[in-house]
């Protein structure tokens, strides 16, 4: 067997490489969940939803669970277990989901056209580039310049 030939083997072997150090999601059962009230839940769903979205403080690379929280008048555990029952995610998961759904319109406004990723990743609240872009690709499923170039071909 040649050294090509090891080579190729051995590679098909190993196992695919999530680009930007993506993880597969893993479920987990976590015991505090079944102590959430519905009642409670629904309304701290409302809230964050207001506050997140409408109040579009997912624009704000500081804004942290804890300054939900505290804005909530919770704690950051009883925070964590309503976001993840009700949106089915992590606090820093749903904030970028909206991030990105941000950026998806910017990257393809002919009003923002003059502006890099770097500048959008900004404008929609990510503290750094890398971070968006992995956010991004997680999301989207290829990086914000190639999404951009195609969504330009299309107009």
């Amino acid at each position: 067997m040649s050294d090509v030939e090891k080579k190729s083997e051995t590679q098909e072997a190993a196992p695919k490489k999530q680009p930007y150090n993506l993880r597969e999601k893993k479920e987990k059962k976590a015991a505090y969940r079944s102590l959430i009230r519905a009642e409670l839940a629904d309304e701290l769903y409302d809230k964050i939803l207001n506050i997140v979205v409408v109040q579009k403080k997912y624009k704000d690379p500081n804004y942290s669970a804890k300054d939900l929280a505290k804005e909530l008048k919770t704690n950051t555990r009883y925070l964590s277990a309503v976001v993840n029952s009700r949106f089915g995610m992590n606090y820093s998961c749903l904030l970028n989901e909206y991030r990105i759904k941000d950026a998806l319109h910017l990257l393809v406004d002919k009003r923002y056209m003059d502006k890099n990723v770097e500048e959008i990743s900004a404008m929609v609240g990510f503290a750094n580039r890398q971070s968006f872009y992995a956010a991004f690709y997680k999301n989207v499923g290829e990086t914000p310049n190639g999404y951009r170039k195609k969504n330009q071909e299309k107009k």
